[in-house]
């Protein structure tokens, strides 16, 4: 399934968290802490209000947007000006 998202919405694959810690333990999923970061998958046709590209890593507002996962793959749809920073 494709996802397109509307307006000056992104969307953006989300990267997992550690699953383990430098030391070595094991991170049960309910205790990882969300992400900030992911890559850009899709824009909104909104072109003024979106600064980011097709493929960018990005950094995000912790609670902005709507987690959805689509084919066993999570992905976050935010606002562009919910995305922090580009990172490179």
């Amino acid at each position: 399934m494709k996802v397109t998202p509307l307006a000056d919405r992104v969307l953006i694959r989300m990267e997992q968290g550690e699953a383990k810690t430098k030391g070595g333990l094991y991170i049960p999923d309910t205790a990882k802490e969300k992400t900030q970061t992911g890559i850009v998958d899709a824009i909104g046709d909104d072109k003024d209000a979106i600064t980011v590209k097709v493929g960018d890593k990005v950094m995000y507002d912790k609670y902005a947007g709507t987690t959805v996962e689509v084919d066993s793959v999570e992905y976050l749809i935010i606002k562009a000006s919910d995305i922090l920073a580009i990172l490179k």
